[in-house]
């Protein structure tokens, strides 16, 4: 009778073991493919040097007084302020990324970040566009590149990234779970 037992107990675990067991191939198999493609596109987007990014934020192609090329693109994406000198990165999102990365320079940013700047340490800007990117949102691009890019471990970031949708609050709005569900009046 004790054979049986064990049979049964056998039938029972050995399924269980190959769902766990496919459950993590396929969850290793898709990270994988995550980091792959937050590498194309980290290696894809072009580098600037702030001088660089403050030419191309300022300019007008009109030269008429008009708004600058910025202006007119509200350009959604993630940008990555990598510091040459200490080895670190900062990674965020904005809904206008040229406005968004010209604030961490000008001090109404991340404070470490505008710190380090203004002392002189040689920093890169790279900005990757969420059109295109493969990622349906924002938080999505930003928190696997934060994580790609070891921001927050090794960084600037304070935060591994936006986890959920966040309803603004004039809107009357309920979450549960990841849903944010609008409340009728």
């Amino acid at each position: 009778m004790r054979m049986n037992e064990v049979g049964i107990a056998l039938a029972i675990s050995i399924p269980f073991v190959l769902l766990t067991l496919a459950i993590l191939i396929w969850f290793f198999a898709k990270s994988a493919k995550i980091n792959s493609k937050i590498d194309d596109l980290v290696r894809g987007a072009k580098e600037f040097s702030p001088n660089q990014f403050f030419k191309l934020r300022n300019s007008s192609f009109s030269r008429r007084g008009r708004s600058s090329y910025a202006e007119e693109k509200g350009l959604a994406g993630v940008y990555v302020l990598y510091n040459k000198t200490k080895n670190m990165t900062y990674v965020g999102q904005a809904h206008q990324m040229f406005n968004r990365v010209n604030s961490h320079l000008t001090g109404k940013g991340n404070g470490d970040v505008y710190a380090d700047y203004k002392y002189g340490d040689l920093f890169t800007i790279k900005m990757i566009p969420l059109e295109g990117s493969g990622f349906a949102s924002l938080n999505d691009l930003e928190r696997y590149t934060i994580a790609k890019c070891n921001a927050f471990t090794k960084g600037y970031n304070r935060t591994r990234g936006n986890r959920r949708y966040r309803p603004p609050r004039h809107l009357n709005f309920t979450v549960i779970g990841k849903t944010a569900i609008r409340q009728t009046i």
